[in-house]
């Protein structure tokens, strides 16, 4: 195995591991919330402490925070696309259901696998485009939709998550030779005045105490983001953002069989259904990306 196919193989799995961070980090909050601490707040503390901690870090390895000119338009890209992810998704659910704005969110790998040959110089693979819609499928039927209370205005803001999270990807993509905590600290840096701005619009800020009215959760939220988040910088400067944008299908399962495991929610045969259809999905995608960097003898 050359030292790209490792590379490849090391991202698909830092992919995975950041999709189960982050459907960690989904329940946690939803506990959090449920005491009070809403989104807008989990999200402007979160950004605030990644800014604390890489600083430090940075600080006790005297590693340097700077960026070159040339480098600056590429991160500034992908701060503003993740924090556009937050705010709109975010937004989102405040006129439709969480289920409905999940299911348009996550057509974003589709988007990915059709803008990948435009924006790349990767060529359209139209086995990638089934395997990003049998997923898509299966993750509909796990979410399971609520098709009442529709409002345009939570259906444009979630469509322009999922724009914003294929966005993210090619932007990540775009910031691959920059090390990592930079990358880290100035992309924050970027998602830290959005966040705030979000926090005063709705009224919610509330001092740190009030994290201790559910402690444990808020501390599982802010450890899901933080690793989830380190784990996506390092798989995408190994993969392209079209395996990648499928690989992290993966989220919205691990989040509902951690909700099951935690919260006790009952699954029902089209949720059981739609995660096979995921977990097909994403077994396709590895075997499809291992036999195109070993192909068969001829």
């Amino acid at each position: 195995m050359n030292g790209g196919q490792t590379k490849e193989g090391q991202g698909l799995l830092l992919a995975f591991a950041s999709a189960a961070a982050f459907g960690t980090n989904i329940v946690s909050a939803q506990i959090a919330g449920a005491v009070g601490l809403g989104g807008p707040l989990l999200v402007f503390y979160r950004v605030l402490i990644m800014l604390v901690l890489v600083g430090a870090l940075a600080l006790v390895a005297r590693a340097s925070l700077g960026l070159r000119r040339s480098q600056r338009r590429a991160v500034f890209l992908f701060g503003f696309a993740t924090a556009l992810v937050g705010t709109a998704y975010l937004s989102s659910v405040a006129f439709i259901p969480v289920s409905v704005a999940a299911v348009i969110f996550y057509t974003y790998p589709v988007l990915i696998v059709l803008l990948e040959p435009l924006l790349t110089p990767a060529p359209f693979r139209g086995d990638r485009l089934v395997v990003a819609l049998v997923a898509f499928v299966g993750i509909a039927l796990v979410v399971g939709p609520d098709l009442h209370g529709l409002d345009f205005r939570g259906l444009i803001l979630a469509g322009l998550a999922s724009l914003a999270a294929a966005a993210q990807f090619f932007a990540a993509a775009g910031c691959t030779p920059i090390a990592t905590l930079p990358k880290l600290f100035w992309s924050h840096l970027v998602i830290l005045p959005v966040t705030l701005a979000i926090v005063a619009l709705t009224g919610s800020f509330l001092p740190p105490q009030a994290f201790l009215l559910a402690p444990i959760a808020v501390a599982v939220t802010y450890g899901g983001y933080l690793t989830g988040f380190v784990l996506q910088i390092l798989a995408l400067a190994r993969i392209a953002p079209g395996p990648a944008g499928l690989a992290f299908c993966a989220e919205p399962i691990f989040a509902v069989v951690i909700a099951a495991v935690i919260l006790g929610e009952r699954l029902g045969a089209l949720q059981y259904a739609g995660g096979t259809l995921v977990i097909a999905a994403l077994v396709t995608n590895v075997i499809l990306e291992q036999t195109r960097r070993h192909p068969a003898p001829a």
